[in-house]
């Protein structure tokens, strides 16, 4: 591993979350969601994009995959926030939309893989 590829997957990463960061306000922006919309969104937009360039991985070559999946798609999801939103709902006293959250976003976001891993392989 070069301090080149250690780089670009650093860059590519603050790329991701500024993404990320830009996406949620925009989804969020003037809405009173009843569940962090903007956070599932990304998360399971994430891993579909995750599951393309996985799924393309030997066609793609190390190199690539490393800087889009580990770094740009790696710094745009994020299950922290995720896991934390869940957690936030459930204190809250909102069990029944922290269950659909926290397994909801799970269940959709490796549907959103498999397919995209599926689709991947088509390259």
């Amino acid at each position: 591993m070069s301090a080149l590829l250690v780089l670009a997957v650093a860059v590519a990463g603050g790329v991701g979350a500024a993404g990320r960061f830009f996406l949620d306000g925009l989804i969020n922006r003037g809405h009173q969601f009843r569940l962090p919309v903007g956070t599932l969104t990304i998360n399971i937009t994430g891993s579909f994009l995750l599951g393309i360039i996985t799924g393309a991985g030997a066609h793609l070559g190390a190199t690539p995959v490393a800087i889009l999946g580990t770094g740009l798609l790696g710094g745009y999801t994020t299950f922290s926030t995720a896991s934390v939103e869940t957690v936030r709902l459930a204190r809250a006293g909102r069990a029944g939309a922290a269950v659909v959250n926290g397994l909801g976003m799970l269940i959709a976001a490796v549907g959103a893989a498999a397919v995209g891993i599926t689709l991947g392989t088509l390259a």
